[in-house]
Parts: structure tokens; sequence; C-alpha cells
């Protein structure tokens, strides 16, 4: 992880020149602030965090809340369709959407362009990977917890909020940064659902950099990805504590 980490900052450190061919070796005087300021202010780095920001965060908390009730449900049912419906809900893990069938729906409701369409195709694609992450670690909490909880006189929803929900912090931890990664990281979706019409960061790094604004600018180019990492690793930084239990907690029974 070092090298490809040293590069960047390397890279977004040096001048045009010195950056034509991206190496190891620092620069002979470091750039670095110039070039994130000069980003900032020509790359339209704001504008794109906002999109990001209003299609990330409504999409991360879709997918958890819907993806943590479906996996409650999934993880103390038995049976048969139970089983079909687990094997069809984690069926997204390996199967990749159409992403021409996702464009003609989002035209026919009329959410194509929209960041609505575009949180709605995002949950839709990474719900399977929270029910599987999810799912995994409900069996391993114990019954006796949510039977105490109804002999109280709580509900389905006060035992799933009160009772269930705090002991999933974990493993949602580790959904959210890896929904976050997915999602914020996306062009290939964007480009086709709400390209042109909505810029978030990784889009619109593509579209300034296929419009010869940074061409040959290496440096330029790492200083945006710089730029757009930070959010993401003061988010694991924040929840790494949380996140190799989330990820083991499933994983024995």
């Amino acid at each position: 992880m070092g090298v490809p980490l040293w590069l960047i900052v390397v890279t977004a450190g040096k001048s045009q020149s010195e950056a034509l061919s991206p190496n190891l070796s620092p620069p002979s005087r470091w750039r670095l602030w110039e070039n994130l300021a000069q980003v900032w202010q020509q790359g339209e780095v704001p504008a794109a965090f906002l999109g990001s920001l209003l299609v990330v965060a409504p999409a991360v908390v879709l997918v958890l809340t819907l993806g943590s009730m479906a996996s409650w449900i999934l993880a103390r049912r038995a049976g048969r369709l139970t089983a079909v419906l687990y094997a069809l809900a984690i069926s997204g893990i390996v199967l990749p959407p159409a992403v021409v069938t996702i464009v003609l729906l989002l035209r026919q409701l009329g959410l194509a362009g929209s960041p609505v369409g575009m949180v709605g195709v995002y949950a839709g694609i990474y719900m399977s990977t929270v029910i599987f992450f999810v799912t995994g670690f409900v069996r391993t909490v114990p019954l006796s917890i949510e039977e105490a909880a109804r002999m109280d006189g709580a509900g389905p929803v006060r035992v799933f909020v009160s009772v269930i929900l705090p002991l999933l912090r974990p493993v949602l931890a580790t959904a959210t940064i890896l929904i976050c990664l997915y999602v914020w990281n996306d062009v290939f979706y964007a480009f086709f659902v709400v390209g042109g019409r909505l810029d978030t960061l990784p889009l619109n790094l593509f579209q300034v950099a296929n419009a010869g604004l940074y061409l040959n600018n290496w440096h330029l180019i790492f200083a945006y990805i710089i730029l757009m990492s930070l959010p993401l690793l003061v988010l694991f930084a924040v929840a790494q504590r949380r996140i190799i239990s989330g990820i083991t907690g499933g994983a024995v029974k």
C-alpha cells in the first residue's frame, strides 16, 4: 500500500515537467499545496463534492436501513422460502446489473438524470453486499436477547431499533466503509445515469481530464485524487476500530 500512496503524493507535489513521467523520486521542490489549491479552484471540486454527498449519503443510509431490516428477518426465520429469498438477495454480488435496463427503467419512472434515481441504483446494486454481511452477524446474536425484550412488551420495531440495531454497529461500520468506497469512486453508473446533469468527484475528474484541461498535467490529476480520497480516509480513521470485528463477527456461528 505504501508504494502507490507514495507515488500519488510525490507526483501531486511535483511541477508539470517533473510529473510527465510519474516515478517514485521526490520532487526537487514540493508544490503540493499549490497544486491542491489550483485543482480546488479550477477543477470545480466544491460543486463536485456536493454532488457526491447528495448521492452517497442517502444511498448509504437507505441501503443500510433496508438491508439490516431484511437481514434480521432472513436470519431469524427458517424454511425453504427463506433460504430461497436469501439466495436471491445475495445473488447481486455475483450477477452484474444491466446498465441498459437500468437506464430504460429510470426513464420510464421519470428518474433518469436525477440524484433520486442514482440513489435508487446504488441501493439496488449494493443491497446484496449489506445483506450478506449483516445476516451472518445477526445469526451470532443470541435469540434470548430478543425474547427478553418481547417479554417486556416490546414490539418488532422496538426490538429491532432498541436491541438489534445497537448490536449491529461493528458490521454496519464495515458495510458503511465498503458502500462508501464503491459509491464514492464510481464513474461507470454515474456516467450513464446522471452524466451531464450532476457532477460527482470521480465523474468530474473524468470529464475535465477527457476535455483536455488536465492533459499531461499528471501533478494536477494526482492532486485531485488526493482531495477526492480525503473524506474516505477520514471515515476510515473514525470507523477502523469496528471494521475487523464487523468482518469477522459473522464468520463463526
